[in-house]
């Protein structure tokens, strides 16, 4: 489903050049729900907005669902984030002045689903993250886990083939971390390939599989 080959990527600072990936070599097989791991300033935010195609890389192969993800114009890559990619967010990303049932319609707004149809799928998607009593409530009125499973409820909407979670519970307590990731997993059971970045070994440790970046490489990422 996702494949990297000698993935780099730099940035200008001011007349100096950083190098944040190296040469990152994974692999990511359609079902898996894989944890990326590594300390601060190892390439992980960077690597996820890649392969979240937000952000360009230098050189290198990136494959996404067999599709050579290089040279894509601005456009072509909104269209395979909305059509391939849902994310998930630390700060989950609401918009405050929206219901629960609103944000999690938006992705199916910005596909030109019908009012009614929107309105259907995100109650059903509400219902499915265990929150359909809450469609009608404002972020401001919810807990961090429920806001989270709101966020993540958005995220199915447009029935992405992979999920993308940055930090998925760095925000929440632990008991509440355990809620969302015992419903990433059951998500992942119906077939969903899904990357959470974590800086948490208890969260990877729910994962089937670690990859861990250290100084801008693929230090390890167990069985493929």
């Amino acid at each position: 489903m996702i494949e990297l080959s000698g993935i780099t990527k730099s940035y200008a600072t001011g007349a100096q050049s950083l190098q944040v990936l190296k040469g990152v070599d994974m692999k990511v097989n359609a079902g898996e729900l894989v944890a990326i791991m590594g300390s601060s300033g190892s390439g992980k935010s960077t690597l996820l907005n890649i392969l979240g195609l937000l952000d360009a890389y230098d050189g290198g192969h990136y494959r996404l669902d067999g599709k050579d993800m290089a040279g894509l114009t601005e456009r072509r890559a909104a269209e395979l984030r909305r059509e391939m990619l849902g994310f998930v967010f630390q700060s989950f990303n609401l918009i405050n002045f929206k219901s629960a049932a609103e944000n999690v319609a938006l992705p199916l707004y910005y596909q030109k689903v019908p009012r009614k149809e929107r309105t259907h799928r995100a109650h059903a998607l509400l219902e499915r993250v265990g929150l359909l009593d809450w469609a009608d409530h404002l972020p401001s009125q919810m807990s961090g886990g429920q806001k989270q499973r709101v966020a993540i409820a958005r995220a199915l909407a447009a029935q992405p083939r992979v999920i993308l979670a940055d930090e998925p519970t760095g925000a929440l307590d632990s008991a509440t971390s355990e809620d969302v990731m015992t419903l990433l997993k059951e998500l992942n059971g119906e077939g969903m390939t899904m990357v959470v970045v974590t800086h948490e070994s208890e969260i990877a440790a729910e994962c089937q599989r670690t990859i861990r970046l250290r100084d801008g490489l693929v230090e390890s990422q167990g069985h493929v």
